[in-house]
This record gives C-alpha cells, structure tokens and sequence, in this order.
C-alpha cells in the first residue's frame, strides 16, 4: 500500500529541514540536553497530559517534556521525520485504528520496550509492540438540547431524518468514522459493519450531503460550533462535546452507535532520544497517572486500575464506562490500513464534487 494521502506531506518534507534547524535555534542545548519534545492535538489535550505526564514524568526522571502541536492527522508528519531524519519531535498522539497497522508495517515506529502483560490493569487491546494507548475516545452524536426539548436525535438514522429532526448538521471531512456513521444510517447493525460497503456508504452520504451545514476539520472547531449553537447536531469526538458541557452549553451526547478507538504514544523510528521516549510511554501506562488526565479530558482510561482513583460520576461520563462501551463499537484496524488511501481519494473528490 502506498503512503496514505495527505495534502502537506510534500510541503512537509520541503519544510522539515527548516523546521528542524527552526526547533535547534529556539532550544540551543536540546542534542545536550535531558529533554524530549512530545507532540499532543493542543487545546484540551494539551492540559491534561501536562497535568498528567509530563509534570510528573519530569518530577520523576528530570527529563524535561517539551510539548508542540502536531497536525490533525499524523501520519505524513511521522513518515517525514523519519525519512528526512529532522526529528522536530520524539513522541506523538496516535490511534490504534488510523495510524498503527500502516505506521508498524512501513517500520516506521520504535519498539516500546514492554507489553500488557507487564503492566497490570492495562487492557490488551491498549498496547503493541511499537505503541502504547492511553486514552479511549468516542466518535459520537451530539446535539442542542434547547433545540430538541422533548427527544433528540438518538441514533446515526435520526440524524439523517431531516423531516423528523429538521435542523444545522455537521459531519467530520473525513471518511474515518463518516463512513461508519453513514452505513449505520442506513441500518448496517454495528456487528456487520467490517468489511465496510464503500458504495453503500457513499450512497448513503448523497442523501444528507446537502443537509450538512459544516464539514469540520478539527475538534477545536466542532467544539465551537456545537458550544455557540452553530449547529443543532454534530458527529464529533466525546470529549470535545463535553468541553462544549463543561462550558455550560446544553448539548446532549449520545452513546448509542458510537465508534470508539484508543490513542497514545508511538515513537518515530531513529530519534536519538528514544530510550528517554521510551521512559516516558512506560511512565504513561500507569493507572495513577491515567486517571489524572480524566479530571480534564473526557476520555476513559486504558489501565482498568485507573477507576479505582476516578470519581464515580466523572466515570459515568468516559467513554470506557460500561453502559457507554456496550453502546458503541471499535473501527477494523486492519480494514483501514488496508483501504485508507482509496477511501480518502474518492471521499475528498466526492465532497467537493
């Protein structure tokens, strides 16, 4: 399979020497110096896992964590790094069911250096060779509920009714997750949904196309439009819509057809400072360190130990929580490495034709 699309790759690989020489300059001692850089997505992210890791990572080993905003999607990003060798960063955020089947067979990531097995609580599913998740997130319906006070929308087939829930709607530009949502829609029971019917996907999307008031590109600008009440329904990640909650806008999410996946740490092959790196996703699996991130991000921990330390009504809200898990369910890594590329294609030309 070729390299999965993404439109900055090549002004990436342009810019990486750059950006390198960039990084040097702004931290003079960093070949010297006890110090990784950590790219996270920024905004809530960023909080929680400072709050979480990196202070105390830093506490703990007096390696410092530099922190930077990474792109929206990694993936082009990380395979420049490493074929350009300019490592601008040492770890980043990845997803078990977008990036690690395609980054693990290019050899493109380093090898963490433990498994499930030597961290108790830590759920299988949360770990490979090469990578370690921390979080679970959801992909999940939200809407306005000053804009449907008695009964929202309740599943992906209600947000498609736009007789029945007439209102602004918003879809993620991406076929991940769309593509699922789509096929829900069109009544796939979600223990069907792999392989993924493209046609019937895309099928699927031409009937609510015209309805979509915003394709969103990044979760700071779902968060927004669903806070400000620019949309009456978004299909967004959970907890951008509880930021939206904690906010004090009235937005309702609902579990019910959510797709849910994990996210963590992966390393970029050759960076010299992984085995700092590799201290600091070690240090990341700990279910005390976890459960810190849950105060300020909405996401479920990925070491079971974790809820032992979290609030029962802040647990009610994760997306790991039990009545929310059985709810939902998780994307075919596999399927999506394997069709990534072709299914990017078609939808980016679909949606602006």
């Amino acid at each position: 399979m070729k390299q999965p699309a993404h439109p900055s790759r090549r002004r990436f690989l342009k810019t990486a020497g750059a950006a390198g020489l960039g990084a040097c300059i702004g931290l003079p001692a960093y070949a010297q110096a006890r110090q990784i850089v950590v790219a996270d997505p920024g905004g809530p992210y960023t909080a929680a896992y400072r709050k979480a890791f990196y202070d105390p990572f830093e506490q703990a080993t007096g390696i410092k964590v530099v922190n930077v905003a990474r792109e929206a999607q990694p993936v082009a990003q990380l395979t420049a790094l490493v074929e350009t060798r300019n490592y601008i960063w040492d770890v980043t955020t990845l997803t078990l069911s977008a990036d690690i089947p395609y980054l693990e067979s290019k050899g493109l990531l380093e090898p963490i250096g433990f498994t499930a097995a030597d961290v108790p609580g830590l759920i299988p599913q949360a770990v490979t060779a090469n990578w370690l998740g921390v979080d679970i997130y959801a992909a999940a319906l939200a809407y306005r509920s000053d804009k449907f006070a008695a009964q929202g929308p309740a599943s992906w087939a209600d947000f498609w009714d736009v007789a029945k829930f007439p209102g602004r709607r918003s879809l993620r530009r991406s076929p991940i997750e769309t593509l699922e949502q789509a096929l829900l829609a069109d009544g796939v029971p979600m223990a069907q949904l792999y392989p993924l019917d493209v046609d019937r996907a895309f099928r699927s999307l031409d009937r609510i196309k015209k309805h979509i008031n915003l394709w969103w590109t990044s979760g700071a600008q779902a968060m927004q439009a669903i806070q400000n009440g620019d949309v009456d329904m978004i299909a967004t990640w959970n907890g951008r819509s509880q930021a939206a909650i904690d906010n004090g806008a009235p937005v309702k999410i609902v579990w019910n057809q959510g797709i849910y996946s994990i996210e963590g740490w992966g390393i970029p092959k050759g960076t010299p400072r992984a085995d700092m790196a590799r201290q600091f996703v070690r240090f990341c699996a700990d279910g005390a360190r976890q459960a810190a991130f849950t105060d300020t991000l909405a996401y479920g921990p990925t070491n079971t130990k974790a809820f032992e330390l979290i609030d029962p009504k802040r647990a009610a809200i994760l997306p790991s929580a039990p009545q929310n898990l059985q709810a939902m369910g998780l994307p075919d890594p596999a399927w999506w490495a394997a069709n990534r590329q072709a299914v990017t294609e078609r939808f980016n030309a679909w949606i602006v034709g």
